[in-house]
């Protein structure tokens, strides 16, 4: 049956929804059985509900959540929220966490071919958002925050395991290595009219619309030239940020890469979210 991006959407807002609400079968029922949660983006994912009801109990169930939504865009089947998550980590200790949510929605059939009936479904959430900054929040609430992060500690040992543990650590692959500033000069000189700049930066890059409608590099210039640029996020190897031009906005998420030989980053993909212009 055919769906509407209300429909698509409405599958995505159903997320944060449940977890601020504390449903957890209701969260984890959003999910098809093949399902996956990378959170933070750069970080180990969970595969398959049960490892998703572990993430659940893990990061959700202990903590109260809450959220404001800046924008949602859908391209094709993709949903990407642009939030504020406020996330309390105990009496004392309130995280801010700046986020873009991609939300890639199907029907909910598995791998496997097994149908799972007509409702829509989340295939894979990927959240955007800075553990190293994270982990300055949680040096800065001092005192107070030493309970919340022995807590959580023991919560991540008990159901993720020491290797699901180090796994989460891997959101820190790619701090401080350029990727920001990379993308920061980009942004720049697409937002300035500056289309040489551009394309210097994207000599080698795929560039899509969503994840399939090919972009040329003269059509993300018009798309991006006199907009302005904020909330760049830097989640593992990739880099996001949005942009808003004449009172509409669109979310750039890019993954970088490093040339064979040469120690700086480069743009290897480029995903522009939103209506074109």
């Amino acid at each position: 049956m055919p769906f509407t991006q209300a429909d698509l959407l409405a599958a995505a807002q159903r997320s944060l929804a449940a977890a601020e609400a504390h449903d957890r079968d209701g969260w984890i029922g959003l999910f098809t059985a093949d399902g996956r949660v990378e959170d933070p983006v750069g970080s180990m994912p969970h595969r398959g509900r049960e490892a998703i009801a572990k993430f659940y109990d893990t990061f959700i169930a202990p903590r109260s959540i809450s959220f404001s939504a800046e924008s949602d865009l859908v391209v094709a089947t993709t949903v990407v929220r642009d939030v504020l998550l406020e996330i309390g980590m105990a009496s004392t200790l309130t995280m801010r966490v700046p986020t873009y949510i991609r939300y890639d929605i199907s029907t909910g059939a598995g791998s496997d071919g097994a149908a799972e009936g007509d409702e829509l479904k989340i295939a894979a959430l990927s959240a955007y958002w800075e553990l190293p900054a994270m982990v300055g929040q949680f040096v800065r609430g001092g005192l107070g925050a030493i309970p919340a992060g022995t807590s959580l500690g023991r919560a991540m040992v008990a159901n993720q395991g020491m290797s699901g543990s180090l796994g989460f650590l891997t959101g820190f692959r790619g701090s401080g290595t350029g990727r920001r500033e990379l993308f920061t000069r980009f942004l720049d000189a697409a937002c300035g009219g500056d289309e040489l700049g551009l394309r210097r930066h994207t000599a080698d890059t795929a560039i899509t619309r969503g994840d399939t409608e090919p972009l040329t590099t003269s059509e993300l210039a018009r798309q991006l030239s006199g907009g302005t640029w904020d909330k760049l996020i830097r989640s593992g190897r990739s880099v996001a940020a949005r942009v808003e031009r004449g009172g509409r906005r669109c979310v750039l998420i890019a993954e970088t890469s490093r040339r064979r030989g040469q120690n700086r980053a480069v743009l290897s993909r480029l995903r522009l979210f939103g209506e074109l212009w």
